[in-house]
């Protein structure tokens, strides 16, 4: 692999980011706008195959002007997946490009040659592109700890639940991809990037989002992908940590800090599995006050 990547990465744990149809230029500065981390401009399922070849260069003109430039928000495209026409389309596209998103995600990715593709032909490291990685069939799931691994440009592991489920004739619910969802998270955290979990497809349906962000959260992720605006500050809430978690970690990390091994807080004991998350979230929290 001759790909390097030594910037810092952008796409890290909390990030949220918000879906938005590649073939609706209309809304792209709507969505940037909405208050999520990045945006998501999508190549894949929302546009139809008659329209996919419009809507890519729709896209790559977007991205290059100045509208695209003055917002701070990250600028993402979902490709097709490089193993279909329109995949190879896509690559080739952005081979070519003069205006880059600032991350990529691969959709239904079954083997880490494909990430690698990318590293290759597009130099993702050398221009400082992100990859989400999406993992969304049996054989994906049976290769996740090699996909998320296979380049350093990787930030995030998705789980798609609705494509998965479909390929494995389970109910798209929490119980039934319970074991897959569980998996993903496992590849991620060998890998060192964040898991992002499925966009929660009812958008009338808050309190269900927030369960299963919640849920989410708890197993592990920490991400979950949006499909609409009015979605976003209710992940934001739902995969952070209270108020009491944060100082009890402070008062976790205060006791073990100043005591000669492990000890006791608040009836807890506190040793070294137990203080290293604690840290990590007041390091976290307090990195985000500055």
């Amino acid at each position: 692999m001759t790909a390097s990547f030594l910037a810092p990465r952008r796409i890290g744990p909390g990030t949220v980011l918000l879906f938005v149809p590649g073939n609706r230029p209309d809304r792209f500065a709507k969505a940037a706008a909405a208050g999520a981390d990045g945006i998501i401009i999508d190549l894949e399922d929302a546009v139809a195959p008659d329209d996919k070849a419009q809507a890519r260069q729709v896209v790559l003109d977007w991205l290059g002007t100045d509208e695209a430039r003055a917002s701070s928000c990250l600028k993402g495209v979902r490709v097709n997946r490089v193993l279909t026409a329109h995949g190879l389309s896509d690559l080739h596209a952005l081979v070519a490009a003069t205006s880059l998103p600032d991350f990529l995600i691969l959709p239904k990715v079954e083997a880490p040659f494909e990430v690698r593709l990318y590293d290759e032909l597009l130099g993702t490291g050398r221009k400082g592109i992100e990859l989400v990685l999406s993992i969304e069939s049996a054989l994906g799931l049976q290769h996740a700890p090699a996909i998320a691994s296979a380049s350093p440009t990787v930030s995030m592991l998705g789980f798609g639940g609705g494509d998965l489920a479909l390929n494995l004739q389970a109910k798209v619910a929490w119980e039934p991809l319970l074991y897959a969802r569980s998996r993903v998270v496992e590849a991620a955290a060998a890998a060192g990037v964040v898991a992002a979990d499925v966009p929660w497809p009812n958008m009338d349906d808050e309190a269900g989002l927030r369960d299963e962000a919640k849920r989410a959260y708890e197993l592990g992720y920490r991400s979950k992908l949006a499909i609409h605006p009015k979605q976003v500050a209710a992940i934001r809430e739902a995969m952070a940590p209270t108020d009491a978690e944060i100082q009890w970690a402070r008062r976790a990390v205060a006791a073990y800090e100043t005591s000669t091994g492990a000890c006791v807080v608040d009836g807890r004991f506190v040793d070294q599995p137990v203080y290293e998350p604690a840290k990590r979230l007041v390091d976290a929290v307090d990195s985000k006050r500055d």
